[in-house]
C-alpha cells in the first residue's frame, strides 16, 4: 500500500462550508508559502462558491485570486470544483462557453479539474472532460454520493466505469452531505478499486460526525488521496482535521510523510482567522455541531435548515415532520435524483409545497417542472410518464443532452458585456454572475480612474448615460 495523499481543502472548501466562501485572497496570503512547502497532494482552491463570493461580497477578481494562489504555491498542485455544463452558475452554458472556461481556468493555474454533475447524468460532464483533457488538465471525475434504494454498489462502480471510459484521470467520491458510513466506505471503495484502474479520491463531509471514521475505512480498502482542512475550519459541516488524519496514520503503511510540526505552524495561523470570523459573527457555532438529522432524513444540513426557513416563512414550521415525510416521496416521484445542489433545494422547495397547499403538486415550482421534464438531464430513474405529463402538461419533454438545445453564446456575451471587458477572462465572470459581475466590473473600473462608486451611482441616476 502506497502512502496516502491528503489535498488540502482550507482555501475553498472548508471556508465555503463554515463562513459562506467569506474567506478573502489578503486573509490567505500569509499561509501560501507554508502550505505550498507540506508536499500535499494539491490544494483545492477555486470553483464551487468562490467565484460568486468573490463577485459579489469581496469585491475580488476571482481570476486575479487564481493566479495570486498559483504564484506563491508554485510546488503544489491547484484544484477547483466545477459542475460540468452548469460551470459554476445556475444554468447550463452553451459549449463554446464551457470550453472557453476551462481553457482559461487550466491558463490561469489549474492544474486539477474536480468535475461533477449533480443528476450523475455523463452527458452533462463529456464537454468539460474533453475540453481539460484538449488544454493538459487532470480530470477528476465525480460520482456525486447519496443513498436510496437506485444508489447500489452495482450502480456506482457503472457509474465509475462510464467516468474512466470518458477519460477521467482519476476518480472523487464526492459525499456532500456526509452520509458515507464507515463500513459503507469500505464496500464502496473496494468495488471501485476492483472496477477501475485510475486513482480513487474521497471527499465527505463531518456534518454527520462520520467522516473520520469513513476516511479511515476508505483507506484500508485502498483509496489513494482523502480530502481533509486545517484543523481551526475542520469537522461540523467542513471536512476532517488535517493534522488529526496525519497523526492518525503516522507509522502505519498509510503514513501520509508530511510534517506536523510544519501543519502546526499553518494551524496557529488558521487559528487567527477562525477566532475572526467567530468574533465578527460570520462563524455561526451552529455549523461547528454534528447533525446526526442527516443519517435520520438523508437530507443534507444545508437543505434541513433551508426547509426550516421556507416553513418558518409560511408560519408553518409545525409541518416539518410532514415535510421531511414528503421529501423521499418527491423525490422518488422525480427519478430519484441526488440531494445535492440544485436538486436539493428544488426537490425540498416541491415537497415545502406540497405540504403546505395540502395537496399534492396542486402548486408546483418551475425548477420542479424543469427538473421532471429534463432541462437538467437525465434522471438516475426514469420517471413515470403519467406524472411527467401531470408535472408539465403539453411542454416537450428533454430527452437529449440539455446542452445540444443551445446556441453558441461565448460572443453574444462578449457583446452584452462590452465597454466592462478588460481582460479575456471577464467574459466567464459575466456568463456566470451577469448583474454582479458588471456591478463588480463598474467598481473596478471606478477604482481605476479614481471614481467614488456612490457618486458615480448618484450622476448616473441624475444624467443617465
Amino acid at each position: 500500500m502506497a502512502q496516502i495523499k491528503i489535498t488540502e481543502t482550507v482555501l475553498r472548501d472548508a471556508h465555503q462550508s463554515l463562513i459562506a466562501t467569506r474567506m478573502t485572497t489578503e486573509e490567505m496570503l500569509p499561509m501560501l508559502a507554508d502550505l505550498d512547502k507540506v508536499g500535499f497532494h494539491s490544494l483545492e482552491c477555486w470553483g464551487g462558491a468562490t467565484f460568486d463570493a468573490c463577485l459579489r461580497f469581496l469585491n475580488e477578481d476571482p481570476w486575479e485570486r487564481l493566479r495570486t494562489i498559483r504564484k506563491s504555491c508554485p510546488n503544489t498542485k491547484l484544484q477547483m470544483l466545477f459542475r460540468g455544463q452548469n460551470m459554476l452558475g445556475y444554468r447550463h452554458y452553451a459549449d463554446d462557453v464551457i470550453e472557453y472556461f476551462v481553457a482559461k481556468s487550466i491558463d490561469n493555474g489549474i492544474d486539477i479539474m474536480r468535475i461533477f454533475d449533480a443528476l450523475n447524468d455523463i452527458r452533462n460532464l463529456e464537454t468539460s472532460i474533453n475540453a481539460a483533457k484538449k488544454y493538459g488538465g487532470h480530470v477528476q471525475g465525480c460520482i456525486s454520493y447519496t443513498t436510496g434504494p437506485v444508489f447500489t454498489i452495482d450502480y456506482y462502480t457503472k457509474y465509475a466505469k462510464t467516468l474512466e471510459n470518458a477519460g477521467a484521470d482519476s476518480i472523487c467520491i464526492k459525499d456532500m452531505a456526509g452520509l458515507l458510513t464507515p463500513y459503507g466506505t469500505y464496500d464502496l471503495v473496494k468495488a471501485l478499486k476492483e472496477t477501475v484502474s485510475i486513482p480513487i479520491q474521497l471527499h465527505t463531509h463531518y456534518t454527520s460526525g462520520l467522516a473520520s471514521m469513513s476516511l479511515l475505512k476508505g483507506i484500508e480498502a485502498g483509496v489513494d488521496v482523502i480530502d481533509t482542512a486545517m484543523s481551526p475550519l475542520a469537522l461540523g459541516t467542513s471536512h476532517p482535521a488535517t493534522e488529526s488524519m496525519v497523526a492518525a496514520l503516522r507509522g502505519t503503511e498509510y503514513d501520509t510523510g508530511l510534517d506536523l510540526n510544519l501543519l502546526a505552524h499553518i494551524r496557529d495561523y488558521v487559528e487567527t482567522l477562525r477566532q475572526k470570523y467567530l468574533d465578527s459573527g460570520l462563524m455561526n457555532t451552529k455549523v461547528l455541531e454534528v447533525d446526526s438529522k442527516t443519517l435520520l432524513y438523508q437530507v443534507p444540513g444545508g437543505m434541513l435548515s433551508n426547509l426550516v426557513s421556507q416553513l418558518k416563512e409560511a408560519g408553518q414550521l409545525d409541518k416539518l415532520g410532514d415535510v421531511l415525510n414528503e421529501v423521499p416521496r418527491v423525490r422518488e416521484d422525480s427519478g430519484y435524483p441526488p440531494l445535492v445542489t440544485p436538486t436539493s433545494q428544488i426537490v425540498g422547495t416541491q415537497a415545502v409545497l406540497n405540504v403546505i397547499c395540502g395537496e399534492r403538486y396542486k402548486m408546483t415550482s418551475n425548477e420542479f417542472k424543469g427538473l421532471v421534464q429534463g432541462t437538467y438531464g437525465k434522471t438516475p430513474m426514469p420517471i413515470d410518464p403519467e406524472f411527467r405529463k401531470k408535472i408539465i402538461g403539453d411542454l416537450k419533454p428533454v430527452d437529449c443532452r440539455p446542452a445540444d438545445l443551445l446556441e453558441p453564446e461565448l460572443d453574444k456575451l462578449r457583446a452584452e458585456m462590452g465597454e466592462y471587458l478588460e481582460q479575456e477572462e471577464d467574459v466567464l465572470s459575466y456568463a456566470c454572475f451577469g448583474q454582479v459581475a458588471t456591478k463588480f466590473f463598474k467598481k473596478r473600473r471606478d477604482a481605476k480612474y479614481g471614481i467614488d462608486s456612490a457618486h458615480a451611482d448618484m450622476a448616473e441616476k441624475v444624467h443617465p448615460v
